[in-house]
């Protein structure tokens, strides 16, 4: 297992703001995130994501965050994003039916955008046909088109993803620490590092390194690409890039996933 620096040429993964760095290709994202930050800044939305994410965990593996994988990772990952306590319990409630809220739905949508870039994008909605209606129009109104299911998701594979605090040590002990928890691959961004597992491993890898020592800030299920589309035209690359932050900013939407592929040089000129 090599450090995963060739990952960093070409993924860029968006985790619904879970935590702003839980990616891989980090490197890349940081581009971006100049490019959005004022959208970052919402932390109302981001809020709004978190406790979605926490009711769905708790409706459906229960409200114990001990006996429940997902609702354990989800309250972790929320509380290092400063989600308050009492919205965290309301939202563990809500999805136990202790106290009335909205029925929520999971869905994944699939399409391209221009350039032949894939995109998957994953809700947590109220209503399905609203979100499929709304994700249609932005990605009509923005070069390209949503498919059906299975459309890009075969140009993906399903990981976990354990993104490590800058605080840990250095990469040769980190990766020693992966290695011996079980993990496929790590990728070293200075000041963090990102786990990569397979994905019915997330919970194990995570409970291991934990063991070791390690401080995890946040672990969840991605979609990393099997194959990218290399985008090196400005315009293209533009256009993809505002795709991906409406797709991203779209209230329903938990992640954003793409596979495109543009050079860090041409990333640092663009204004979206």
């Amino acid at each position: 297992m090599g450090s995963g620096k060739n990952l960093n040429t070409f993924i860029i993964i968006y985790s619904a703001r879970l935590n702003l760095r839980t990616m891989a290709g980090h490197n890349k994202w940081s581009k971006v995130k100049h490019i959005k930050g004022a959208a970052d800044a919402k932390r109302s939305k981001l809020f709004s994501k978190l406790a979605k994410e926490i009711t769905v965990a708790a409706r459906d593996g229960g409200g114990d965050a001990e006996l429940n994988a997902r609702l354990r990772q989800a309250v972790n990952n929320a509380k290092k994003q400063s989600l308050p306590g009492d919205t965290i319990e309301r939202a563990i409630k809500k999805g136990t039916g202790e106290i009335e809220g909205v029925a929520y739905e999971e869905a994944c949508y699939e399409g391209f955008g221009a350039g032949g870039v894939a995109f998957i994008v994953e809700v947590i909605t109220d209503n399905k046909n609203r979100s499929f209606s709304d994700l249609r129009t932005l990605f009509n109104k923005n070069n390209g088109n949503l498919g059906g299911p299975g459309s890009v998701s075969h140009m993906f594979e399903r990981k976990g993803e354990i993104v490590l605090s800058g605080e840990n040590e250095d990469e040769e002990k980190v990766m020693d620490l992966a290695i011996n928890a079980g993990a496929d691959d790590i990728v070293n961004e200075e000041d963090y590092f990102s786990v990569l597992t397979a994905h019915d491993q997330l919970s194990s890898v995570a409970g291991s390194l934990l063991k070791a020592g390690a401080m995890i800030d946040s672990q969840k299920l991605i979609f990393t690409p099997k194959t990218t589309a290399s985008v090196t035209d400005s315009s293209t690359a533009r256009q993809v890039l505002r795709l991906f932050s409406v797709l991203d900013d779209y209230d329903d939407s938990q992640s954003v996933y793409g596979n495109f592929d543009i050079p860090e040089q041409l990333m640092q000129s663009i204004e979206v």
